[in-house]
């Protein structure tokens, strides 16, 4: 709203400085300062009014320490992220822009799908919180309406890479595109030369003509990893500060693809995929950040309030819609790292317990306890040097897959 606000004041009265808001980059640093005090300054009041509603956390005893003390306090805080997010994206970013659409619904459905499941926990008294079905159908949903929005909506193309001076124009003293953009199912494969892979191709055994239907597999992936890291992060969100300090980290290092990815000059020199109008996701991505690092002040331990599914819900929904509207989402097994082998810790002690419980009788066990981080706390570890060590391996693996734009 102001970025419309200050471009009529730019053009109707040649308001001194407020050209400044045509810049993504001067934006985007508002949009982090501005979601880092909403998120701090008004985190306390909503968690002081959260606790008057008694929205307290049900706590089962796992025979962990420490975990029988947090019973009662506050959670649902994921709607401190959530308002914190919305609120400098909707002053600061452009809104027609199909990128911060996008984003504006994974936030709000997501956000709903997480809300329901705190609310039937708190307030039904139901541990399980929503049915599992129900928010895989949730995420599966947002798949759909993500992949489909990102394959068929005109303003969502890519640019192959041409030389910059074939791009750019100098027009009346601003820097104008040009050439032909297109529709395309191709995403950035890392550490490859000529790293670009075409999800059509999975059909090519389909004969002449199989590219009309990429959109199939492109929406396929797109609700894989949105399912999948959703539920990273939801698994993640076990101790204090674990899961907002740990996407912070991915966020910040997202915000850095996103924008050289919108940015012709950048994506050029650097070889990367050049698509049109996503620079403006970095307003919204560094409004997240603000928002994550500023409930941070909360949640980390002692917590004086937790996420819930509301926020780890919406967080692991965002990073997956982030990188694949970028086309980095082949780099989340190392930006998401985290969530990646804490999933996989659950995953496999599942496994190797029913495994083993059919051949032997009796189930075994890999872990201590599922996920990672609770193993580490059954080995004696205290959470605040799990969270801290757990951060150093997210900053690392955040640094190598930066590193990835020219490692190749």
């Amino acid at each position: 709203m102001l970025y419309y606000l200050f471009q009529y004041l730019e053009s109707e009265f040649s308001l001194t400085g407020a050209s400044v808001f045509q810049f993504i980059t001067f934006r985007s640093a508002m949009a982090f300062i501005l979601s880092l005090l909403i998120s701090t300054i008004f985190g306390k009041k909503i968690i002081n009014y959260l606790r008057r509603q008694q929205v307290g956390e049900t706590v089962r005893d796992l025979g962990l320490e420490g975990q029988v003390q947090k019973a009662g306090t506050p959670t649902m805080g994921g709607v401190i992220i959530i308002l914190a997010t919305l609120i400098p994206v909707l002053l600061l970013s452009k809104l027609e822009n199909i990128y911060i659409i996008i984003l504006l619904i994974t936030t709000v459905w997501m956000g709903l799908i997480g809300f329901a499941d705190d609310y039937i926990k708190v307030f039904k008294k139901d541990k399980a919180g929503l049915k599992g079905k129900f928010k895989v159908l949730g995420q599966v949903g947002l798949g759909l309406i993500v992949g489909s929005m990102l394959y068929f909506h005109p303003d969502v193309t890519i640019k192959e890479q041409l030389p910059v001076s074939e791009q750019v124009v100098q027009v009346d003293g601003k820097k104008k595109v040009f050439g032909e953009t297109h529709k395309s199912t191709k995403t950035t494969v890392p550490f490859i030369k000529n790293n670009e892979l075409d999800y059509a191709k999975a059909l090519s055994f389909l004969g002449d003509g199989y590219e009309k239907y990429g959109w199939i597999v492109f929406i396929f992936v797109t609700v894989f990893i949105v399912t999948g890291v959703s539920n990273g992060a939801n698994l993640t969100d076990g101790i204090d500060g674990l899961a907002a300090g740990s996407s912070a980290i991915m966020v910040i290092a997202l915000a850095i693809f996103a924008w050289v990815s919108g940015n012709i000059i950048f994506a050029d020199y650097l070889d990367v995929m050049y698509i049109p109008k996503s620079g403006e996701m970095t307003v919204f991505i560094l409004a997240f950040a603000g928002a994550l690092i500023g409930f941070l002040w909360y949640n980390t331990y002692p917590a004086q309030v937790f996420m819930g599914d509301t926020g780890s819900l919406t967080i692991g929904g965002i990073i997956a819609v982030i990188a694949i509207a970028i086309r980095k989402e082949l780099l989340l097994p190392i930006l998401a790292g985290i969530f990646v082998i804490e999933n996989l810790s659950v995953i496999l002690q599942v496994s190797w317990f029913k495994y083993t419980k059919k051949k032997f009788g009796e189930g075994r066990r890999i872990f201590k306890m599922s996920p990672l981080h609770h193993h580490y706390q059954k080995s004696g570890y205290h959470e605040s040097k799990i969270v801290v060590r757990f951060w150093i391996v997210g900053i690392l693996l955040a640094v190598f897959t930066i590193v990835t734009l020219k490692l190749r």
